[in-house]
């Protein structure tokens, strides 16, 4: 079996399928053991290859510029413009921004209370730009319904938008605004921490910013612009400094 698992990584297989594979051979021979027909398992102790996990693709600068220059012509345009720069501003999960409420935003501090994965509650703080936002919104909320919905995200009629609408609203602007791409909430959290790692290099900081409980999580799921690094390497090491 180890030898089997060999072969189709040196064929060129991706860990993905021989993991797919040797489940289906380990469902075979289980089979074949409770029909009498094998005495052992040869597939026990043999380990799939891991699996990379894939990163989400980052926006650039630029790219989220564009994105959030959404002009605010109407009630929701106005919404998904706070909508966006939150998720920008802060680096939210989707379920967080969906079911953010009005008493978890602090206007004069700049923070947000968010209750992230395991009931874990952690502050953010959000740009000037999310909170600018967030205010011409709360004027329009106001209106809707009977004025008593507790959450910021509303439809017209005052109902609590959902994480699909939420999701569609995003790819709707990213069409609208003209990315070359499609772009779901997890990119601009993504982009968020990438670009705050890019700038600052904490990534103890940026761990405490996403809510991760463990380091490595952070690890995968941020990435370094490497260009950016080698530039900023030849332009500080004294040993790569070319001489004059």
């Amino acid at each position: 079996m180890r030898a089997f698992a060999a072969a189709e990584h040196r064929r060129g297989l991706s860990p993905r399928s021989i993991q797919r594979r040797l489940s289906a051979l380990r469902r075979f021979f289980r089979f074949a053991r409770e029909r009498g027909k094998l005495k052992d398992d040869p597939t026990q102790g043999v380990r799939a290859p891991k699996v990379r996990r894939r990163l989400p693709e980052a926006l650039d600068i630029d790219q989220v510029l564009a994105l959030l220059e959404i002009p605010e012509d109407g009630e929701l345009s106005v919404r998904d413009r706070a909508m966006l720069e939150l998720f920008y501003g802060g680096g939210l999960r989707l379920s967080e921004v969906a079911g953010l409420t009005w008493s978890q935003v602090d206007f004069g501090e700049g923070m947000v209370r968010v209750m992230g994965k395991g009931r874990k509650e952690r502050l953010v703080p959000v740009g000037r730009q999310a909170l600018k936002a967030l205010g011409r919104w709360r004027s329009i909320h106001q209106t809707l319904g009977d004025g008593s919905q507790s959450e910021i995200f509303i439809s017209l009629s005052g109902k609590p938008l959902t994480t699909r609408a939420i999701q569609k609203r995003v790819a709707y602007w990213s069409q609208r605004q003209g990315l070359d791409q499609h772009v779901h909430p997890h990119q601009l959290r993504h982009s968020f921490a990438s670009h705050i790692l890019e700038s600052s290099g904490d990534l103890r900081a940026v761990q405490e910013l996403l809510g991760h409980a463990n380091l490595s999580t952070t690890q995968i799921y941020t990435h370094l612009d490497f260009q950016h690094l080698a530039k900023v390497y030849d332009q500080s090491h004294p040993r790569a400094k070319k001489s004059s």
